[in-house]
């Protein structure tokens, strides 16, 4: 039998501890995460501490837990659930798993900006999508922005992900919001004719392939870029070191921010619980936690953040509503779909 690791060994006890749910309650809340972080274990084993709440996790991918829950139905266990992306975040609103939460502490601590206008999920933190540029290509003094990235002077130049990633998705769903369908799609047509190759891998790929000479230009969120320049590996440090990450200012738009948040299950069985833990999650020293584990930034303001993110230039959101990339979800793949961004 292989060896278990740490983490194997963690998750294994928290799965075991949720077949064993007390029907008692008030001495538990139930989590399913599609949140994959050793950090995010130690902030659950430390909300245990502080309060004597135990937490069951269910850990999953986010389409995966929010059928399970549709699934589960009224007899759902599920208190909370944790996905990245406001897109699912609004998919798990529609598919009617998650149930409206009123708090004080939580409207204070998260902008508008980062959670549902009815209170149905909230930010945990800033996933910023930044455009990652060849130091010796690239001047920085030539990026305006992601608009900008259709002009014909980065034909051939650029690299992105396919048009099923959903952070591509809600890029495209916050451009919507802010030049409407039309001018959008123009945009997209442009961009796809400006792709170096064919829409391929992950955001780690799109920086790798920079730094490999086989685009000038990608888009990738900043965490990816981050645990490259984290990593042990001379590789991953070389690749770091070839590679820029530029965010737009207000001029242009402002930079792209999505969001990892969490909301409370419509049939959550110990709803006190789940909005302490909500609470819970929203306060700084959890926020720390947050930026330390993915190097994600935080939601909240005045929150301590690892070294490595004081080494990128301050970024402006550009001020969407994150709802808004759920609500033009659909246009959006519509868009992709049209302009033949595969």
């Amino acid at each position: 039998m292989p060896e278990m690791n740490i983490r194997n060994i963690l998750i294994f006890l928290f799965v075991f501890s949720f077949a064993l749910i007390s029907c008692e309650a008030g001495d538990h809340v139930n989590i399913y995460s599609s949140r994959h972080y050793d950090t995010d274990l130690d902030l659950y084993n430390q909300f245990t501490e502080e309060t004597g709440i135990r937490i069951n996790l269910i850990e999953g991918g986010s389409d995966e837990l929010i059928e399970r829950i549709k699934n589960e139905g009224v007899n759902s266990p599920a208190d909370i659930i944790i996905t990245v992306d406001a897109g699912r975040l609004w998919r798990a609103k529609e598919a009617e798993v998650l149930q409206a939460v009123s708090s004080d502490i939580l409207n204070e601590r998260v902008p508008e900006q980062f959670r549902d206008p009815e209170g149905y999920w909230f930010g945990l933190s800033q996933r910023v999508r930044g455009i990652i540029y060849h130091k010796d290509k690239v001047d920085p003094a030539d990026l305006q922005g992601y608009w900008e990235l259709a002009d014909d002077k980065w034909n051939g130049r650029i690299c992105v992900r396919s048009s099923n990633n959903i952070y591509n998705q809600s890029l495209v769903a916050s451009l919507i919001e802010t030049h409407g369908l039309e001018q959008t799609e123009a945009w997209a047509e442009k961009l796809v004719s400006n792709f170096a190759r064919s829409p391929q891998g992950g955001d780690t790929d799109q920086i790798r392939a920079v730094a490999a000479g086989q685009c000038d230009v990608a888009l990738a969120n900043s965490y990816y870029l981050a645990r490259l320049m984290a990593s042990a590996s001379a590789s991953d440090q070389s690749v770091a070191e070839q590679v820029g990450i530029y965010f737009p200012s207000g001029e242009y738009g402002g930079a792209h921010v999505n969001i990892s948040g969490a909301g409370m299950a419509a049939h959550s069985p110990n709803r006190e619980n789940a909005i302490r833990f909500l609470e819970y999650l929203t306060q700084p020293k959890s926020q720390s936690y947050f930026a330390g584990g993915n190097f994600e930034f935080p939601v909240v303001a005045d929150t301590d953040i690892p070294e490595i993110l004081t080494r990128f230039d301050p970024f402006e959101s550009d001020a969407v509503n994150v709802a808004a990339y759920g609500t033009n979800n659909p246009a959006a793949i519509r868009l992709m779909d049209r302009v033949g961004w595969r």
